[in-house]
């Protein structure tokens, strides 16, 4: 099981919009999946129109009338997808436990019970870095920090990082980090400036799939649903497709063989039948200012290598692919398209076209 705090303490970055729809899209692919809403605000509660009056406080507080353990408050949302919900009471729960020894442990305790029952469980935080979030933190083996790329997005993640880093060294708790690029706006020239500088300071924990500006996201909260059930062939619900299985490749790898030496000859085996060739991507746009290509082979991520050179409006990029055969497509200025020169064509679970290329051994 994987525990993930989603934290960040500014807000409007996408927190809570990230761990509805997380949820969701691991649920969909067949990962049993808990949402716990540790923020009093209870965004993710309302966001999903679901009954807060049984929360976290009947849990955690001993003060409430209505004691309850947190099975009697979890609620199904969907298959493979359950909210353990809040309410505003959940924010007095740090006045209430300020001298209780231990009190930072309070959520591990509480979620210790659930172990075999989730593959992950996902704990949308406060936007603070008080008592909750520490709880949250305590509790998580992993904390992905939504950015957005505007002008004060990086304004308190690196003390967020700080306070990772002091439950890592001192707790001798060894908690991962990662960073979520979120409401990126690639019509505009400052999200790319922006992405650069959040790639420089972030490299190695940057998470390769980038969450775009989507006005499904925000219709689908008013309306009570995950964007996927809402419209499953919005850019949101790609994005966030994309990042589920991101955390699903990245998901341990079963344990080594006994027969370790007959198991590595056959990988590098393998290994050398695919090794990757060279093939060009073109595409004729005069018009763009900017274009990508994204597909199967980088698992429909955004990043640096895919961004195409322009010459007489030509667009042209270099890309080493494995033999096989590999889904693509071209965003254009922020906009998904098929090849148009390219025949080879299949349309996708989101109702777009993917072109096809194959790559000789």
């Amino acid at each position: 099981m994987r525990i993930i705090s989603i934290a960040n303490q500014k807000g409007g970055c996408g927190k809570t919009t990230t761990a509805i729809n997380l949820a969701s899209t691991l649920a969909l692919n067949g990962r049993r999946t808990l949402l716990v809403d540790l923020d009093p605000q209870a965004h993710a509660t309302l966001g999903l129109n679901i009954d807060g009056q049984n929360s976290l406080y009947n849990v955690i507080s001993r003060l409430t009338p209505r004691k309850l353990r947190i099975e009697n408050i979890i609620k199904n949302v969907e298959a493979n997808f359950d909210i353990a919900p809040s309410n505003i009471l959940v924010g007095t729960l740090e006045q209430e436990l300020a001298d209780e020894i231990g009190r930072e442990l309070k959520l591990t305790e509480i979620i210790k019970p659930l172990k075999d029952q989730y593959d992950y469980i996902l704990i949308d935080c406060p936007p603070s870095l008080g008592f909750l979030t520490v709880n949250a933190l305590r509790a998580s083996d992993e904390v992905m920090i939504p950015v957005e790329t505007s002008r004060f997005s990086l304004q308190g993640v690196d003390h967020l990082m700080d306070i990772v880093h002091l439950i890592r060294d001192r707790l001798n708790h060894p908690i991962q980090s990662s960073i979520l690029i979120t409401m990126f706006d690639s019509r505009l020239r400052h999200s790319f400036s922006m992405l650069e500088k959040i790639k420089d300071q972030f490299k190695n924990v940057l998470l390769d799939t980038i969450i775009h500006v989507n006005v499904k996201l925000k219709e689908s909260a008013v309306m009570g649903q995950t964007v996927i059930n809402f419209d499953k062939y919005c850019r949101g619900s790609k994005d966030y497709y994309s990042l589920a299985k991101e955390l699903i490749k990245a998901e341990k790898s079963a344990p080594a063989p006994e027969d370790f030496s007959s198991e590595m000859q056959t990988l590098v085996k393998q290994e050398v039948q695919k090794s990757p060739l060279i093939t060009t991507f073109r595409l004729f746009a005069p018009e763009a200012q900017s274009v990508y290509i994204t597909g199967s082979f980088n698992d429909w991520s955004l990043d640096e290598s895919c961004r195409m050179r322009t010459e007489n409006g030509e667009w042209t990029v270099q890309l080493p692919l494995n033999p096989g055969v590999h889904k693509y497509q071209f965003i254009v200025d922020g906009k998904w398209q098929e090849d148009p020169q390219n025949p080879r064509q299949e349309r996708n679970s989101f109702g777009d076209i993917n072109s096809l290329i194959e790559v000789d051994k």
